[in-house]
């Protein structure tokens, strides 16, 4: 057995885990409506619910169908939105409902479904992605007509277009694929007895769609699309368990896209073939400097086809070159794809097309065929070209900017023929007095140098206008008869040839190097902007000037309204932009686009309709914030290079700013490190130079009180003020010594079995003079086990932490210790006063270093014990916490793992 691929199973394992995240997707295919899909769906639900499942139905289409509605009875439902669509009551499927109550499965009838205006999506496939993407499981019913990609074939089928779709990537990721199907003449009785519509409608979709070759077409579709889908799993299958030696190269596919019209269904005819042959594949468009003179509408419908192209699953690319079959060869060969496909001739061509269109297509053929000798190339038919004016709303591009020409526009269209006039006139003049010291001959290169200057100044079509006009000025100023077209010797009619063809092909190549010198200027320009921004970011140590320089670069570059959304430390979006620009940004839609990772607003598939695009800020690590953009021209939106070009400026922001997040980040660790390192420092310090001065003062102390001559009472008093006080400093700079020993690592604890009782009793005992005046009611079980600590440290939280007790609480109150052993093998350990308790939202925060409740009080400390507490319990691998008794005053309570203890003769 050949060993797996590294690589590709590194890449499986990422795509599992990205999708252990989402939703899983059922989908039930059917040939037609009819066939039952609902009800199996709904079927399927009954049998879920009963098993425990939290099941909802999102959407059910009955169609007034009895069966259908009976089976949504006992299954939970979600309400329907309304929304008002001119004068109409509308009920939709409310998005938003569904993800708050998020449950496990949510039934979507009708996958194809478009909804109403001023939904969030478009279409009901993308409420399903947003659904899956939420983690919620969903079940839907599709049709085999509303498969993008089969459209047009359903569309020569049936002679009915379809309007609604669904890209066949839904149906590829799908987790689940259930074949629905029933024979067509139990189809055709259903639709008889009004099982599918009512009868009023039965016989006319009898005589339309539901006719029976149709259906029985449609089945086969069905048939044979989910064969493919489960050959791909049985594909996937075989390179998880590394059945087979499988990895080999791809026939990928190459659709190439021109300005005919036939270009879309060169786009679906490779998007099926791709899908039949479970490849990827690309599309491309080679744009000339003849095609880069197209009307607006015409490059605006291109651009369409490449969106269209893109949105079934290819990889699309706009390529500027003069030699298109060498280009596309170039491509092919650089990316693998063995198969090209291209529009067939028409079958009933003009004179013109015959004599160009055919021609060039033969070239084309030939000349790819040349460069690439084992390319496959596939014509697809061009029959019945798809009613542009019945298209999808998304390749109507013309909507997006204005076809009306203004004067101005005009006169920037035709100001290069006046100049080459101009031109042409001014060479006449000037060469009419040399025309007596020149030949003719050097007359004709001052005409040819009008024509080269054109070529360079304006393009092909100016240049070979320039040709003309040479030929005729050089014919009526100089050729004899002068002032006349007509000519004596025939020799000039040669003359003029060469003459008009050396200027016809000087002028395309002027203009074909003018052309690649533009392209050539503009890839500069990104690249360098690029370059620019990468460089000036990579200095850029503060987040407002990553934005500041962001919103400058981006505004320039892209002749565009920018703004940066980015979130604060609460997580709450914050816009950054020039003049009101801020006005007009969609918080909403921000909001989503950062927290779906996905692009939002204009020329996508969520909320088109919106001036601004979103896209989210992807860094390695997180989103970072959101880029919204509002082009001045909306057209560039639609076009690869530059879409690319904006995704690789996002990426470098999104990059500047999580980088300048962790240096913001490493600062900090870096001062709260030394910050630390020096109190530690100074702690240890202070710590040992009073520590014994305070030993000595205590014991002084003791000595006066004990030694007689017995003292008075007032200096009786005083003696035991100054032990207590000496007493109580030495324990605050023992806390003091032990946090700086804790954080260095040199107070590790020395486990021994141990009984807490003892602990216990040596802690009380130990604060004998602060504690003389409370009773203390200790109340442990009974089967308290031996625990493996070290006493002294445990001894220095029961100090801590009933020291804190009678510093908080009234003199006369009492304090209570309880012990018990917990299910999961701890000891428990609580202590109890009957103080004011702990302030609401202090719970965790008293156990920081240096952090008192009131800052400003007459109770001595300095905010450390509860911290070293927690410390050494943490160390003995237990928990510490702080909560407000039920019967008053605050509770502190700690765990130690019990372990196992030894036997007694073990011990001894």
């Amino acid at each position: 057995m050949t060993r797996p691929n590294p690589d590709a199973l590194l890449a499986q394992l990422y795509t599992d885990e990205s999708l252990q995240q989402q939703g899983k997707l059922r989908l039930y295919l059917g040939a037609s409506a009819g066939v039952g899909k609902t009800c199996a769906m709904l079927t399927a639900a009954h049998a879920e619910y009963n098993r425990g499942c939290n099941l909802v139905i999102g959407v059910i289409e009955t169609h007034g169908r009895n069966e259908t509605a009976v089976l949504t009875e006992g299954l939970p439902s979600l309400p329907l939105r309304s929304l008002n669509y001119r004068g109409t009551e509308l009920h939709e499927f409310d998005l938003d409902e569904a993800l708050r109550r998020h449950p496990t499965l949510i039934l979507m009838d009708e996958l194809a479904h478009s909804n109403a205006e001023g939904s969030r999506h478009p279409k009901r496939w993308q409420d399903v992605k947003e659904l899956l993407a939420a983690g919620i499981d969903v079940w839907s019913t599709l049709n085999i007509q509303h498969l993008e990609s089969l459209s047009d074939a359903v569309n020569t089928i049936t002679g009915i277009q379809i309007f609604e779709s669904v890209p066949d990537t839904i149906l590829d990721q799908a987790n689940e694929v259930i074949l629905v199907d029933v024979p067509v003449d139990e189809l055709l009785e259903r639709l008889r007895v009004g099982k599918i519509y009512p009868l009023a409608h039965a016989e006319r979709a009898s005589q339309n769609f539901f006719r029976k070759g149709n259906l029985i077409a449609l089945r086969e579709m069905a048939l044979r699309r989910t064969a493919d889908r489960i050959e791909s799993d049985v594909k996937s299958y075989r390179i998880e368990k590394s059945i087979s030696k499988i990895w080999k190269t791809e026939a990928a596919l190459l659709a190439c896209i021109g300005p005919e019209l036939c270009a879309e269904q060169v786009v679906r005819h490779a998007s099926r073939l791709a899908i039949e042959l479970g490849v990827r594949w690309h599309a491309v468009y080679v744009e000339t400097p003849r095609l880069q003179r197209l009307p607006r509408g015409e490059r605006n419908r291109i651009l369409g086809v490449l969106k269209h192209a893109e949105e079934l699953g290819a990889q699309t690319a706009i390529l500027a070159a003069e030699n298109i079959p060498a280009r596309i060869a170039e491509y092919a060969s650089a990316h693998n794809l063995s198969k090209i496909v291209i529009g067939a001739p028409d079958p009933q061509p003009t004179l013109w097309k015959f004599l160009i269109g055919n021609r060039w297509l033969s070239n084309f053929h030939m000349k790819l065929a040349k460069h690439i000798s084992d390319i496959d190339i596939i014509y697809t038919s061009t029959s019945s070209p798809l009613d542009r004016s019945s298209k999808d709303s998304r390749l109507t591009l013309e909507e997006l900017e204005q076809h009306a020409e203004t004067p101005l526009q005009f006169i920037q269209r035709y100001h290069a023929y006046f100049w080459v006039i101009m031109v042409s006139a001014a060479i006449t003049l000037l060469a009419t007095p040399l025309s007596r010291v020149l030949d003719l001959t050097n007359i004709i290169m001052l005409f040819l140098l009008t024509v080269v200057w054109s070529a360079l100044q304006f393009g092909r079509k100016p240049a070979a206008f320039a040709a003309f006009l040479s030929v005729a000025s050089f014919d009526f100023f100089f050729v004899p008869p002068r002032f006349s077209f007509a000519v004596t010797d025939f020799q000039y009619l040669l003359t003029f040839a060469v003459m008009l063809a050396v200027g016809l092909l000087i002028g395309q190549l002027t203009a074909s190097l003018r052309f690649q010198a533009r392209i050539a200027t503009h890839r500069e320009e990104r690249a360098l902007s690029l370059f620019e921004f990468a460089r000036d970011l990579s200095g850029s140590l503060q987040k407002e000037r990553v934005v500041n320089m962001s919103l400058h670069t981006l505004e320039k570059t892209f002749d565009a309204d920018v703004a940066l959304i980015t979130p604060d430390e609460a997580e709450h979006l914050q816009t950054f932009s020039f003049a009101s620009t801020s006005v007009m940004i969609d918080q909403t839609l921000a909001q989503w686009a950062f927290e779906k990772g996905e692009m939002a607003g204009n020329a996508t598939n969520t909320l088109p309709l919106s001036i601004y695009r979103y896209l989210p800020l992807k860094a390695p690590v997180r989103i970072r914030g959101v880029l919204a953009i509002k082009p001045r021209q909306n057209r560039w939106l639609f076009t690869p290079e530059q879409q690319r070009h904006l995704d690789t400026f996002a990426s470098l922001i999104a990059i500047a700013l999580e980088r300048v997040h962790y240096v913001e980040v490493a600062q900090n660790a870096l001062l709260r490190m030394e910050s630390e390192r020096l109190r530690n420092s100074l702690l240890a310090a202070i710590s040992h130079d009073i520590r014994t001065p305070l030993t000595v003062l205590s014991g002084l102390a003791e000595t006066l009180l004990n030694t007689p001559p017995l003292l008075s009472s007032t200096q009786q008093e005083l003696a035991e003020s100054i032990q207590g006080e000496s007493s109580r400093m030495k324990m605050l700079v023992t806390n003091l010594l032990d946090m700086a020993r804790l954080q260095n690592g040199e107070l590790g604890p020395k486990r021994e079995w141990q009984p807490i009782e003892e602990v216990i009793g040596t802690s009380i005992h130990a604060l004998n003079t602060i504690l003389k005046h409370r009773t203390i009611t200790v109340n442990l079980a009974s089967d308290l086990p031996l625990i493996e600590i070290d006493a002294l440290l445990i001894e220095r939280v029961f100090v801590n932490l009933l020291e804190n007790a009678s510093k908080y609480t009234p003199s006369d109150s009492s304090i209570y210790i309880e012990a018990n052993t917990t299910p999961n093998g701890y000891m428990q350990i609580d202590i109890i006063d009957r103080g004011e308790g702990l302030p609401a939202g202090w719970e965790e925060s008293i156990f920081d270093k240096f952090t008192r409740i009131h800052a400003e009080s007459p109770i001595p400390g300095v905010g450390l014990g509860l911290a070293i507490c927690r410390a050494i319990v943490e160390s003995h691998g237990g928990k510490i916490w702080g909560i407000n008794h039920p019967e008053g005053g605050a509770c502190f309570s700690f765990t130690l793992p019990l372990g196992t203890p030894p036997e007694i003769n073990e011990l001894l």
